[in-house]
């Protein structure tokens, strides 16, 4: 259980179960139109996206759906189950083809191939809170999308502490997941386009 400190007392957070998740939104505790998600037992409500958050999750899925035909789904804003205290809806993930389309469970950390993020006002947070998140569950491929910077962040060998592998691509760099090491993504083709002013 985490706990916050501050100089007049001690309080404890406490961490939310998926389950009891889950009976929240079936009791309608959360507005239809809010955006939640469950991250290591906290419930954070997701910020509003720009358009070229948008535009970057529309063209990275566009382009996985055309790579991965008859090899895996590509499922976006859609929740996964980590553990029994997380279940985010990451951007994108890439997930192992069910023939249920899931309609059983989420998918779990060993049907998923691939996650990606599209950062443009949570870099910090997909970078560091949901990292850590993922790579205690086990995701070996983790992408964060910086569409300010323009750059894609790819991590790789997850461990309970985070992952042990960051590498940084930019401008005209190809990147290839790492279930499917044959796909070459131009990093220029996921970005935004960038318009002139």
């Amino acid at each position: 259980m985490e706990t916050m400190q501050t100089a007049e007392a001690v309080f404890n957070l406490r961490s939310w179960t998926v389950l009891e998740y889950h009976r929240m939104a079936e009791a309608g505790i959360f507005h239809p139109e809010e955006r939640v998600e469950l991250v290591d037992g906290q419930i954070i409500k997701m910020i509003a996206k720009g358009t070229a958050h948008t535009a970057a999750v529309r063209r990275t899925a566009r382009i996985l759906h055309s790579l991965l035909v008859n090899q895996a789904e590509v499922y976006t804003q859609d929740p996964i189950q980590l553990n029994d205290f997380s279940e985010p809806e990451p951007d994108i993930a890439v997930v192992r083809i069910d023939l249920l389309d899931y309609a059983d469970h989420h998918p779990t950390p060993p049907e998923v191939y691939l996650i990606i993020e599209v950062s443009d006002s949570t870099f910090k947070y997909d970078c560091e809170t949901k990292a850590k998140a993922y790579a205690k569950s086990g995701i070996t491929d983790y992408w964060v999308l910086d569409v300010n910077e323009r750059k894609l962040h790819v991590f790789r060998e997850p461990t309970q502490d985070g992952y042990q592998s960051e590498v940084i691509f930019r401008g005209d760099a190809i990147v290839s997941p790492l279930q499917f090491p044959t796909l070459a993504i131009a990093l220029q083709d996921i970005l935004p386009p960038l318009l002139n002013s």
